[in-house]
């Protein structure tokens, strides 16, 4: 089983000292890296601060938890995130992925296409994004890009690359994941109607986390798999003395969901600093799952859980 490691996902800052301050708490109170979402909503724009919140501490991980693929050109996003590894003495974690709000796609005059063509686009821009990061020179002709040539200077200080997160739910999405990632993100949730529509949380459920990671399993084949690391991303931390209760008032806000499911799921941390701690180390035991992204507002009361598992 691989060592616990934890992250915070940040999504805004009031002011560069307010983004200072925020990254070396995070660091502080020993999580291992701290990831930025990428919405064309009121959030803050992922690469500068990656290298303002590595600029700030000495070992936290910076990263993208995801970037939008549709967002941006292959050639560009290989070249920032050389930029941002070398000026982050190597520290960055690069996240991707295939897209899912078709609001934002709307907001900037993009076409939003089913699932399989966005995947299917992701998969090109992560061949061209990892021989670019190794140093090669790519040239590349698939159905949504073509390279010709190119190369990178500077490379990223991390070889061959640095350590790649592909996240998401679906199953073509986390084939791909399966076979060229270092870190596959689990989320659990399925967006439906480009997100208009509140999100299907069937993955949340055991037996389906059960098929997501053996899907995984499948599609690494076991020699990569073992070298995999499994990330969830948690969407609520409640540190209480009264676990059932939480649960059943959190069966309000997602009616999809039974009590008993939601305390058993991956995606939700209830109960005192003990149970988190035990609860975490059975869903390694079961799906091997060490890697454990949480959202600011639970940062400080997450941080027990982190000072006890961290690295163990």
């Amino acid at each position: 089983m691989k060592p616990f490691r934890f992250g915070v996902n940040v999504w805004n800052a009031k002011s560069r000292i307010d983004w200072v301050e925020k990254a070396r708490k995070i660091e502080a109170l020993g999580y291992a890296t701290l990831t930025l979402p990428d919405h064309l909503t009121d959030l803050i724009a992922p690469i500068p601060a990656m290298v303002s919140a590595a600029e700030a501490t000495t070992t936290l991980r910076v990263g993208s938890n995801v970037l939008n693929n549709d967002l941006r050109h292959p050639v560009l996003v290989a070249r920032e995130a050389a930029a941002v590894d070398l000026l982050s003495d190597g520290r960055l974690q690069l996240g991707l992925g295939a897209g899912s709000i078709q609001s934002e796609y709307d907001q900037a005059g993009m076409n939003f296409e089913r699932g399989g063509v966005r995947v299917a686009r992701l998969a090109e821009a992560v061949t061209i994004i990892k021989g670019l990061l190794k140093g090669e020179q790519v040239t590349f002709a698939g159905r949504y890009y073509r390279v010709t040539g190119h190369t990178l200077s500077p490379l990223p200080i991390q070889r061959p690359h640095p350590p790649l997160l592909i996240g998401g739910n679906g199953p073509r999405l986390l084939t791909l994941a399966a076979q060229e990632a270092d870190i596959v993100g689990l989320s659990g949730l399925t967006f439906r109607g480009g997100g208009a529509a509140p999100p299907d949380l069937s993955g949340w459920k055991t037996a389906s986390v059960d098929e997501r990671v053996s899907l995984v399993r499948e599609a690494a084949g076991e020699d990569r798999y073992a070298r995999i690391e499994l990330n969830a991303l948690v969407q609520r931390v409640v540190v209480t003395d009264h676990r059932r209760r939480a649960a059943e008032e959190l069966t309000s806000r997602w009616p999809q969901l039974t009590p008993d499911e939601i305390l058993q799921s991956p995606y939700v941390l209830i109960g005192t600093v003990d149970q988190l701690v035990e609860d975490l180390q059975a869903r390694r035991a079961r799906w091997g799952i060490s890697y454990y992204v949480v959202f600011e507002p639970y940062l400080d009361a997450f941080a027990p859980v982190v000072a006890r598992l961290a690295g163990k």
